[in-house]
């Protein structure tokens, strides 16, 4: 599985949880090593993640900072959060929907559809559908840093950090 797919997967899954967060807010993970399967037409892939209360904090700033939307939805359901985007990242305009459920601190379940328009070389929007399911699975490995992303062939992707203020 190529580390684009899998970086582009991570992107929208964070995407999904955080640039929703204006109206209600979700709930912080459990700190610790989280497995994040993602299903999608483009392939499968399994990450996990080290994360504490700032990586989370700061996944769930990252991707939602730079982009802007025009509308930010996210409204707590009887069942988990309902979320709706629509966000321009530079030519590419991003439509999206999530369903967001689970209990935060053992499991995460994700279901994302988002439409892109104006990618470069693209004669077509394009549809992106993906099911994330996220499992806690314990304290983070020895060695691993809050915000460690271990890919599938063991590299370790660091997750970028704020600059001081």
């Amino acid at each position: 599985m190529p580390a684009r797919f899998i970086g582009v997967g991570i992107a929208t899954a964070l995407s999904a949880m955080t640039t929703l967060a204006v109206a209600d807010t979700l709930p912080a993970r459990k700190a610790g090593l989280w497995e994040s399967k993602t299903v999608s037409a483009e392939g499968n892939t399994t990450a996990r993640q080290c994360i504490d209360e700032k990586t989370d904090q700061l996944a769930q700033g990252a991707f939602g900072a730079s982009q802007n939307c025009s509308k930010r939805n996210l409204v707590k359901t009887s069942t988990g959060y309902k979320g709706e985007t629509e966000c321009k990242i530079g030519p590419i305009s991003a439509a999206g929907t999530s369903l967001i459920t689970g209990d935060f601190s053992s499991k995460i379940h994700m279901e994302v559809d988002t439409t892109l328009t104006g990618i470069p070389n693209a004669k077509e929007p394009v549809r992106r559908q993906m099911v994330i399911d996220a499992t806690y699975i314990g304290p983070c490995e020895a060695g691993q840093s809050p915000g460690d992303i271990i890919m599938p062939d063991g590299k370790i992707v660091k997750m970028p950090q704020t600059a001081p203020r």
